[in-house]
Order: C-alpha cells, then sequence, then structure tokens
C-alpha cells in the first residue's frame, strides 16, 4: 500500500498552510485568545475554500475528495492553531443546512462519555450527539436546538477553546442515515491530525530557537543537549505522521485508535520540549508555545484519551 502524497495532495497541503497564513496570522491567532467568539468572517472565508465541503460529493456542491485529503487540510488547521469546531463543520455537512456555506457553525458532542463536553457552545447553531452503541446495535446521532440543551459553563484550559458540560442530553427523533461509529472515528482521526501539525509546529518553532538563541556565546542549537530534544521531537512528529496517514487510507478503527494516540502523545510533549528549548521566555503570555500545549492537551482528551485508546488495542492484541 502506498502512502506517499500525489502531487495533488501536496498542492491541497501547500495551497492550505497559503490560505491559512494568508486568513490567519499570528495577529489574527493573538485577537483570537483575546476575543475567543468565533470569527463569523473568517469561518464564511473557510466555506467559501471549501473547508468544509471537502468530502462532499460534487453533485452536492462539494469538492468530492476523501478522507486522506481531509486529513491534510485538518493537519494544517492543527499547525496553525485554528479555532473552532472543525471537525464537526466538516463531518455534518451534508447533515445540517448551511454547515458546508459556513453559514451555520455546528457543534458534534460523543454523548457516549461522561461528562460531555461541548466546544463552542455560544457559537453553535445546531448541535448533534452521537450515543455509545451496544452489543448487536449501532450507536444513534441525535440533532437538538442549543436552546433545547442544558449547559454548565466550563473552564477551558485553552483560551481559544471555550467549553460547556452538556446536562443530560435530550434524545428526541434519531437522525436516520448517520453511522454514529463511524462519525466518532472520522472525528477521532480529523483530530489525530489537527495533533499531528501542531507537533510539527512545536517542532519547526523549536529549531527556530534553538538557532537564533546565544549562550556563551553560541547558538543553544549547537549544544548536544538541545540537538537530542529537538532530534526526539522530530522523530515522534513523524511516526505520528506515518499512523494518521496510515489510518486515513486504510479506514480502520483501530488504526484510528493507534494514530490518535501517538498524534496525541507528540502534540504534548513537543510542546513541553518545544517549553524547554525555549526556556524561561516559552512560559510567557507573548510566546506562542503554551498555545500549542494547551490545545494538545485539550485534544488529547477528545475523541478517546489515552487510557481508552490502551484498552482497545491491548484488546485487539489479545484477541488476535
Amino acid at each position: 500500500m502506498r502512502f506517499q502524497l500525489d502531487a495533488d495532495q501536496r498542492a491541497l497541503r501547500d495551497g492550505t498552510r497559503e490560505l491559512l497564513a494568508g486568513r490567519f496570522d499570528r495577529d489574527r491567532l493573538r485577537a483570537a485568545v483575546d476575543a475567543p467568539a468565533l470569527d463569523r468572517g473568517l469561518w464564511r472565508e473557510l466555506a467559501d475554500a471549501g473547508f468544509f465541503a471537502l468530502r462532499l460529493s460534487e453533485a452536492d456542491g462539494g469538492v468530492g475528495l476523501g478522507l486522506p485529503e481531509a486529513v491534510l487540510v485538518f493537519e494544517e488547521a492543527g499547525r496553525a492553531l485554528l479555532p473552532g469546531p472543525l471537525v464537526a463543520g466538516l463531518l455534518l455537512a451534508g447533515v445540517v443546512d448551511g454547515a458546508a456555506t459556513g453559514e451555520r457553525i455546528v457543534g458534534l458532542c460523543d454523548a457516549a462519555g461522561d461528562p460531555v463536553y461541548w466546544e463552542h457552545p455560544d457559537d453553535c447553531e445546531a448541535l448533534v450527539l452521537l450515543e455509545a452503541g451496544e452489543p448487536g446495535r449501532a450507536g444513534r446521532a441525535y440533532r437538538c436546538a442549543p436552546a433545547e440543551v442544558g449547559r454548565a459553563p466550563v473552564t477551558s484550559v485553552d483560551p481559544l477553546t471555550p467549553l460547556a458540560r452538556v446536562l443530560d442530553p435530550p434524545r428526541t427523533a434519531p437522525l436516520a442515515g448517520l453511522d454514529a461509529a463511524r462519525l466518532r472515528r472520522e472525528a477521532a482521526l480529523l483530530t489525530a491530525a489537527q495533533q499531528l501539525g501542531s507537533a510539527a509546529r512545536t517542532v519547526e518553532l523549536a529549531v527556530e530557537h534553538a538557532r537564533r538563541r546565544t549562550q556563551f556565546g553560541a547558538a543553544i542549537g549547537s549544544f548536544q543537549a538541545v540537538q537530542h530534544l529537538c532530534a526526539e521531537m522530530l522523530v515522534r512528529a513523524e511516526v505520528a505522521r506515518a499512523a494518521v496517514y496510515a489510518a486515513a487510507v486504510t479506514g480502520d478503527a483501530l488504526d484510528a485508535v493507534g494514530a490518535k494516540l501517538l498524534a496525541d502523545q507528540a502534540a504534548v510533549r513537543n510542546a513541553q520540549d518545544c517549553l524547554q528549548v525555549h526556556g524561561g521566555i516559552g512560559f510567557t503570555w507573548e510566546a506562542d508555545v503554551h498555545l500549542h500545549l494547551k490545545r494538545a492537551w485539550l485534544r488529547a482528551e477528545s475523541w478517546g484519551g489515552a487510557r481508552e485508546a490502551e484498552e482497545r488495542l491491548a484488546d485487539a492484541l489479545v484477541r488476535e
């Protein structure tokens, strides 16, 4: 099986990076930190570029691409720390009217978890809840109006991601034709892609600082201890990249679980090591490193944490 990017995929990746650099540069990132409400203008710009309609068929007004291409786009979103319920926007583009065009912001929650957390609750205009499947029965998906959902605000570790806890999620008529297990699997993989992008970006930030910062008359990048940190960061990011890309191609549930686990570890540990390379300045509000760490912590608990992933992988190994 071939996992190398073809010319079209490389063009998609490079074009997405260029788009985000122009539409969500560091100034807009900092503005989003100060005012966490979603920028509706930016959201519509993303939609106009086909961000949310990537996997819709061309007959339905979409781009007609697959999961591997969506992973490439979400990797770039993670690299740029793009805020908002991006996963929900993509996965529900063909379910909720206006989601694909950016006219409506939608939320997607894993109601199988306890507690159930809702990202950007004040910005969403529709919410879809995924319940857990029971033996012999697939899980269902339910759509709710935000006004129908009881919620309690939660202090988020990530200033770019407001959170609320869903209280007693309402379950009315389930949405027909939606596979909750598939949505949950793809949400985990797209989240892993965001983690991968963040892990790769913190490698770049660490290397840039190591080349620029001097101590004892030499760049700190010439010190073996710093070189080892940066090399370990790169290895983590590339191992996670191989796992995420492979899971996007195979579509296998266990591949997605393993990819999420590796990407979470890479994002969190790389951000921590990036802080170490930066020294004291890395812990200041003016640096961006802490934003990557906080986002990585949050994403690591979304759509399956480490303990759940390890249990599922161990169980699969035992069965085999």
